[in-house]
């Protein structure tokens, strides 16, 4: 993924930019995160992911739109601990932080990290089934699992690879 000054530069130039270069930059700068959707999953999936998301919502107009005016904190985590990141929303911006953090207003933990991608970019996502096989163990506020999720198909769908 990009660096911050290099994100911070190029999120600066591309809003002057048509949604087309805006979208090509989104794609450019998250090739890690095509590997992790077109290939074998690691345990960075969720890190890549957030990390892609973060990109996109700095370079694409078009997708920042989506979390305008909205504010969530997220944590998610396998039940084992090997996967643990959060997702910070707040003034049309997303942190993504490489840890859980303590305050949150949803949490999801994850049988383990193939459920975990399963979850988050299943065409027809079914949280209530996942939560019923034991996969999925969620807290807090149910509707922003939903907003997640189509964020990471939106994404994925921009990428080519959904």
């Amino acid at each position: 993924m990009a660096s911050a000054i290099t994100k911070s530069t190029v999120g600066l130039v591309s809003r002057v930019l048509p949604n087309r270069a805006q979208d090509w930059l989104v794609r450019s700068f998250s090739q890690p995160l095509v590997s992790q959707l077109t290939g074998k999953l690691t345990d960075q999936f969720l890190e890549v992911l957030l990390g892609g998301m973060s990109l996109a919502f700095t370079f694409s107009r078009d997708y920042r739109r989506n979390i305008e005016g909205f504010s969530a904190t997220y944590v998610y985590t396998t039940r084992d601990g090997s996967v643990a990141c959060s997702a910070v929303f707040d003034r049309g911006k997303m942190r993504m932080r490489r840890e859980a953090l303590p305050s949150w207003q949803t949490r999801v933990v994850f049988r383990d990290a193939g459920a975990l991608r399963s979850f988050m970019l299943s065409d027809e996502p079914d949280s209530l089934e996942s939560i019923l096989a034991d996969n999925v163990e969620v807290d807090g506020n149910l509707s922003n699992v939903y907003r997640m999720g189509f964020l990471a198909r939106d994404l994925s769908r921009r990428l080519g690879v959904g």
